[in-house]
């Protein structure tokens, strides 16, 4: 059930954005031929006065089709009312509504949270947490770490309630290339003597390859009025966001260290699954994470993504006249073909990593 919880997900927040661009048209008096959420074989379609709505077999995506290219339409290529005779502002709103909806809607995933869940407040307890091992060939799995183990002490030396005990344990991590550490690890009701022993990534930063945080528990209470929930979910928002960007970033300053991190739809669900399945409360914050990541990619200059398109419009008010229209649509089909290309190779690359999918193998 939680894989499906995770999928619907996904698909919410595809309809939140193709709705953004939508209305954004729609509410400008611009024609628009379709609705379309996925690609593929159709599965269902509803004809409206003008609008074709359709839901296809595979949801990993879906467009707003517009009648301007359209050779069967029979709007004349005139029409004032077609996107490509509208005023570049007009349609620098329509290409962007998609990533404002998203960033409206993980605000919103947080005001019901804060306004419906409560108010998170973590309790510390002792040790940093490990959520998640990065890979079955990092360091920290080699040395028999799992995730949602609590590291106790390394070396000897209690991890005690202190905020920031996991830059400690990092700093000792940072200090020992090459160098077994020895870890005291509760897991469950057991604790394990392991030692690990950190590799200097592609920049000589030795790491282990887990995610520490630290640990406790969450609890939440009742909001103290509208306002804490405003003001909370603004905090939240913002914090995501700039984690976000920030994440962005460090994939484009240095690639090579975190590009096994990038996560294809099927990874996603696996996350979101999995969270799912330990608390359905997780299920907002994770949706919240996606909205704003979902935003964050169209927004980029690349071709076949909104913010390819809105670089073309820039290029266009500077120039006075659009590009050539054959060489926007060839810059756009590379783009296309390029990221099928990626999505194919994230989805297979993630297939494989699945428990079940290598236990088949195992066997």
């Amino acid at each position: 059930m939680s894989v499906f919880a995770a999928i619907a997900v996904l698909l919410l927040l595809v309809v939140v954005h193709e709705l953004g661009h939508f209305l954004a048209a729609r509410l400008q008096g611009i024609h628009v031929s379709r609705f379309s959420i996925g690609f593929g074989p159709i599965l269902w379609k509803y004809q409206g006065s003008e609008t074709a709505y359709t839901l296809c077999a595979f949801p990993l995506g879906g467009f707003v089709g517009f009648p301007d290219d359209d050779p069967d339409s029979d709007i004349p290529s005139n029409d004032p009312d077609l996107l490509k005779n509208r005023p570049v502002m007009d349609r620098a709103i329509v290409i962007s509504a998609g990533v404002i909806a998203n960033l409206v809607f993980a605000y919103l995933v947080f005001v019901t949270q804060v306004g419906f869940v409560g108010v998170q407040e973590f309790t510390p307890a002792a040790g940093v947490l490990v959520p998640q091992i990065v890979s079955a060939e990092v360091p920290a799995a080699q040395a028999g770490l799992e995730s949602g183990d609590v590291v106790l002490a390394v070396n000897g030396n209690p991890l005690g309630l202190e905020q920031g005990v996991e830059r400690q344990l990092m700093d000792v991590i940072i200090a020992s290339p090459d160098q077994p550490i020895a870890l005291q690890v509760q897991r469950g009701d057991r604790q394990l003597n392991l030692e690990v022993t950190p590799r200097p990534d592609s920049e000589g930063i030795p790491r282990i390859g887990a995610v520490l945080t630290p640990n406790g528990t969450v609890d939440f209470r009742r909001p103290n009025g509208v306002g804490e929930v405003i003001g909370k979910s603004a905090q939240e928002f913002q914090t995501m966001f700039v984690r976000t960007v920030q994440g962005f970033v460090s994939l484009v300053t240095n690639f090579s260290s975190v590009a096994g991190q990038v996560a294809g739809p099927v990874k996603i669900v696996e996350q979101g699954a999995s969270l799912a399945a330990d608390n359905w409360v997780y299920l907002f914050p994770f949706t919240a994470i996606i909205s704003i990541n979902l935003a964050i990619i169209n927004i980029l200059p690349l071709p076949a993504l909104d913010g390819g398109q809105l670089a073309f419009l820039l290029i266009e008010a500077l120039r006075g006249k659009p590009l050539p229209g054959r060489f926007q649509e060839n810059v756009m089909q590379t783009g296309i073909m390029l990221l099928l290309g990626l999505g194919i190779f994230l989805i297979v690359r993630d297939t494989t990593q699945l428990g079940v999918f290598q236990n088949l193998f195992r066997q």
